[in-house]
């Protein structure tokens, strides 16, 4: 199917409108208030969009554009839509605070290790690294909506309302900006323990000796190294320091599931630290996780978008939180993207599928996760060509092994990665009760979403061509499991559509999807809000067929006496010169169209040549 995001966004939220409004009251239903992290991904849903994409916005009821407004009646009419937002995302904020401040509970998303026993409320409570991220994308949308609803209002109840949700939002962020500073960590191991030993496994593919793999990693990573262990800001233990000033050692930098035991708070204002509550007690092994690790740079990168930084969302204080959190993702960026390309013969990326260093669990989603970072690494400085076709192999190999395309045949073996999915051990989370897992089902809707951006950051046309053809496979796949009936008809997810032997899925819906689907569909709305990649081939033909019509047309007027304005044959010879123009405006930018329009300006201009008897 065509990737239409303007037209799939509006299924989407008139789908979302219908399930959570009753009347034009918001319900939670069930399981709201269990997971901070399915709330906020409901709740972005609708304001992601709104604050990403012009015709989306809702701030602004004067500009609300005439289908968006239809999409969302169950909400209210269009004045009623940005009040109910704000009263829905206020309580979103009362119910993920407590006496304390700000909390960001897995909820419902943890699961026992051991199916025999139960987690206990405290457990489901503890912190998560998702949360964390969700949050600083949920509340600097919120602030961004806020900023301009509020510059539109005069209702004084309603600018009250709004303030206080402005500064709930700010309080949440700086609270998750913190967590995301705790739940960073630097692992060092000894080569010749047995996570070295699987790092140097992964690094040499069999190919090199462990003598070799050490010394690769010393020339590739010094300069990272010196930099992770001067860097007082990056607040590691001066043991994990000294450790690293070892070069016979490897190390790996990223998040962990949640704030890292013995991390240290942050020093805050005084003020700020009142309305934040108390920091946490760390609970995680201080061990890097490849999913909460994409997590994280998902939403840090919000922190330093274009919108965040125009409408100047950020206080003087989050702004060094800021800073500090936009060092530890470069640092995590140009870790894991030489680690992935740590041999230029053969990429241990392209090596499917990866495997973990601690816990020796291999999936194609941990490929994915590496996928992603390449992703993010591309958005910081441009990548060869070369660099970029080896990935879009991974890609799509990685389509293939996920049952996406390849046929039936390659269908059955990989249901696991979407029904239940991938699922991950918790360490450290031993200490709260039982031991606690995190499973991953959104393979599909990621790997959707990093070929979208791919392409949008290609300029390679072949590239992007492989990827435009990718994407809408994939996208026939996720859309096929949306669900049909029942409860949350037109959300997701129902992976039985999609892969009939799936076992039908128990439990809430999964909000999860829904929010990756739509993040799909913006990073779909970048793709063609940009202009479109320039042939050279078709440049210098479109400007070679330029000079000859122009040649011809000058030879038209120079030869024959000027038509009178009014005539038919005046009329036409201002076209041509208006498409002409036109052609020449487009040539560097769009020119396929400047070649259409110059084709048609030759043969109007071969009709009057012919007309003549020339």
């Amino acid at each position: 199917m065509q990737i239409k995001p303007r037209q799939h966004l509006l299924d989407m939220w008139q789908a979302v409108a219908r399930h959570s409004f009753d009347g034009g009251e918001w319900s939670w239903g069930e399981w709201g208030g269990c997971s901070s992290v399915a709330d906020a991904e409901r709740l972005l849903c609708l304001l992601y969009p709104a604050t990403e994409i012009q015709a989306f916005r809702l701030d602004t009821p004067d500009v609300t554009e005439p289908d968006v407004a239809k999409a969302l009646k169950n909400v209210g009419d269009v004045g009623d839509i940005p009040a109910r937002l704000v009263e829905i995302l206020g309580d979103f904020m009362d119910r993920h605070r407590d006496e304390n401040g700000p909390v960001f509970a897995g909820g419902h998303y943890f699961a026992p290790a051991d199916p025999r026993q139960q987690l206990s409320a405290e457990q489901r409570k503890a912190d998560v690294v998702d949360s964390y991220s969700m949050s600083v994308s949920l509340c600097l949308a919120t602030l961004a909506f806020c900023q301009v609803y509020r510059a539109g209002t005069r209702r004084g109840s309603t600018l009250a309302r709004i303030d206080r949700l402005r500064e709930d939002a700010g309080v949440r962020l700086t609270a998750a900006m913190v967590g995301l500073l705790r739940s960073f960590t630097v692992d060092v191991v000894d080569i010749a323990s047995d996570q070295g030993q699987a790092l140097a496994r992964l690094l040499g593919r069999g190919r090199l000796s462990d003598r070799q793999v050490l010394q690769r990693f010393q020339r590739r990573f010094t300069s990272l190294r010196a930099v992770i262990t001067e860097s007082l800001r990056l607040g590691l233990d001066a043991d994990v320091r000294d450790q690293l000033r070892d070069e016979r050692r490897l190390f790996e930098c990223g998040w962990a599931w949640s704030v890292v035991k013995g991390a240290p708070e942050i020093d805050l204002a005084p003020e700020t630290a009142r309305a934040v509550g108390g920091q946490p007690q760390g609970v995680a092994r201080p061990v890097p996780y490849l999913h909460f690790t994409v997590v994280a740079l998902d939403g840090i990168i919000d922190l330093f978008s274009e919108r965040t930084l125009v409408l100047g969302l950020l206080t003087a204080e989050q702004q060094k939180l800021s800073d500090a959190l936009r060092l530890r993702w470069e640092l995590t960026q140009q870790y894991w993207s030489a680690i992935a390309r740590f041999d230029d013969d053969v990429w241990p990326l392209e090596d499917i599928p990866w495997r973990t260093t601690l816990q020796q669990l291999e999936s194609e989603y941990f490929s994915l996760t590496v996928v992603s970072v390449l992703v993010h690494d591309r958005m910081r400085g441009p990548t060869s060509d070369h660099d970029l076709r080896r990935i879009i192999g991974v890609v799509e190999r990685l389509a293939e092994r996920g049952g996406i395309t390849g046929g039936a045949s390659r269908a059955a073996p990989a249901i696991g990665l979407h029904s239940p999915g991938v699922t991950m051990p918790l360490l450290g989370s031993e200490s709260l009760g039982p031991a606690m897992t995190w499973t991953m089902n959104d393979f599909s809707t990621q790997l959707l979403k990093r070929t979208v951006q791919l392409c949008a950051l290609s300029r390679d046309i072949p590239s992007v061509d492989r990827l435009h053809r990718l994407a809408e496979t994939i996208l026939d796949h996720v859309w096929a499991r949306r669900i049909k009936e029942g409860e949350g008809v037109g959300l997701w997810d129902d992976v039985p559509a999609a892969h009939p032997p799936a076992p039908v899925r128990q439990g809430p819906l999964s909000w999860n999807l829904t929010e990756r689907v739509t993040e799909c569909m913006v990073a779909a709305h970048k793709l063609y809000d940009q202009p479109a990649n320039p042939s050279v081939q078709l440049s210098q033909l479109a400007r070679d067929t330029i000079s000859e019509a122009a040649h011809l047309l000058g030879r038209e007027q120079e030869e024959h006496p000027a038509p009178a304005p009014r005539s038919p044959q005046g009329e036409e010879i201002r076209s041509i010169e208006a498409d002409l123009r036109r052609a020449r405006q487009l040539v560097e930018v769009q020119p396929g169209t400047a070649f259409a329009l110059v084709l048609g300006v030759l043969e109007r201009l071969d009709s009057l040549a012919r007309a003549r008897g020339v």
